[in-house]
């Protein structure tokens, strides 16, 4: 019987030991006391990359329709689905082998279809405690290590059990995966990873400013050998009042080598120390993050194949795999709101861990508006300059969102 299988069955015997409050007198009543949401997301992204003699235009609408059960005798249900459909402009490569004859545009991951996103079924056994077993989105801490990569327009979701518990201040958190449905869909091989994958995170505040978080993460990925790794991590996050403004240190360091049926025999280091001031209108912001490698080994390099990398190491996606050298991000930035206009601007500077090659420097800028309940907008650019790898990479995007 499949772990899964195990844990499903499991949750249901548990149930007699628990007393959640029902929230619903009767199965057909948590149906009809349901909710549901409908929202679209029409994004226009420009890419424009000196290996490549054609500029990326993906002009892709999002509809996204979800419902949610109210909870009956501590269970209930959800259910989403998406659709990414070309509206306009579609001369853009979407990756993963969906685009096969655009190869000459740069790639723009954001392939078209209809999928089913999440589908999964919760059982509370308290109000601090629960069991999740189906298709699920799965965030742990800032989505470095995993995440569901919520940029693009088909989101990266886990076919999973999950099991999440919030006792007075401490937070454990564990899951076992079977699938992972990544942002390239279902119609190709890369966007489908058949898994054996533990995690396991656990974190604690104290005095509303300390926040300690551990974390293991055992991938074992049986489509993609070279994601098949054993992390072990840790990181602290605190912050302090100076004056009428607030200071703000968080440090994170973990190990990671090889497993399962990994080829690449290695042991490589991962580090991030994050500052920030906070002032009354802006906060300002720098930090250091190290993903090491060994340029006289290939695919020795710190990898984190879960998680949501546009959010790291410049929004030009330019280093989605680390390197064989690593990669040290030494970054500088700022952002603030004005008037209801959340800005933000940050720049990078990219170097190999190992050796001494230069890996360029990029300049990011966003500036994001609710329009009113319903309704926002964003524009945002990436202006990504090479050195001893990659190529001159701008990109622009353009977003309007409606939530209802």
């Amino acid at each position: 019987m499949k772990t899964s299988h195990r844990i499903f069955i499991t949750a249901f015997g548990l149930s007699a030991m628990f007393q959640p409050a029902m929230a619903a007198d009767s199965l057909a009543e948590a149906f009809s006391q349901g909710e549901s949401d409908l929202s679209f997301r029409y994004r226009f992204e420009l890419v424009d990359q000196d290996n490549f003699n054609k500029d990326a235009n993906a002009s892709t609408l999002r509809t996204r329709l979800n419902y949610q059960t109210d909870t009956f005798n501590g269970f209930s249900f959800f259910i989403e689905a998406d659709n990414v459909m070309e509206v306009f402009a579609d001369n853009y490569n979407a990756g993963g082998g969906n685009t096969p004859n655009n190869g000459q545009y740069p790639v723009v991951a954001d392939p078209t279809g209809t999928e089913l996103n999440q589908a999964w079924i919760n059982y509370a056994f308290n109000d601090s405690s629960h069991l999740k077993v189906g298709r699920q989105r799965i965030i742990l801490d800032n989505q470095r290590f995993v995440g569901g990569v919520g940029w693009r327009q088909n989101e990266q979701t886990y076919d999973a059990v999950s099991f999440n518990s919030h006792i007075a201040e401490s937070q454990l958190f564990l899951s076992y995966i079977e699938n992972v449905n990544r942002i390239f869909g279902d119609d190709v091989a890369a966007g489908d990873h058949d898994n054996q994958t533990f995690l396991a995170n656990w974190s604690n505040k104290w005095q509303d400013k300390h926040q300690l978080t551990v974390y293991y993460y055992n991938i074992d990925n049986q489509d993609a050998a070279d994601f098949s790794t054993v992390t072990f991590g840790a990181s602290f996050k605190t912050h302090w009042p100076i004056a009428d403004n607030k200071f703000t240190f968080s440090a994170e360091f973990a190990t990671q080598s090889d497993a399962h049926n990994n080829p690449v025999n290695y042991d490589a280091d991962y580090m991030h120390i994050d500052l920030g001031l906070a002032l009354q209108h802006v906060t300002f912001f720098g930090g250091y993050e190290l993903l090491a490698g060994d340029d006289n080994q290939a695919g020795a390099a710190f990898r984190t194949p879960l998680a949501t990398l546009h959010a790291f190491n410049g929004w030009a996606d330019q280093f989605l795999t680390t390197p064989d050298a690593g990669l040290e991000d030494t970054f500088v930035g700022a952002k603030g709101d004005i008037e209801g206009f959340a800005w933000q601007v940050k720049y990078h500077q990219f170097n190999a861990d190992s050796g001494s090659g230069d890996f360029g420097n990029e300049l990011d800028f966003s500036v994001a508006k609710k329009l009113n309940k319903n309704f926002s907008a964003l524009l945002k650019t990436a202006q990504y300059d090479a050195d001893d790898i990659k190529a001159n990479t701008n990109k622009y995007w353009i977003m309007l969102s409606a939530n209802f």
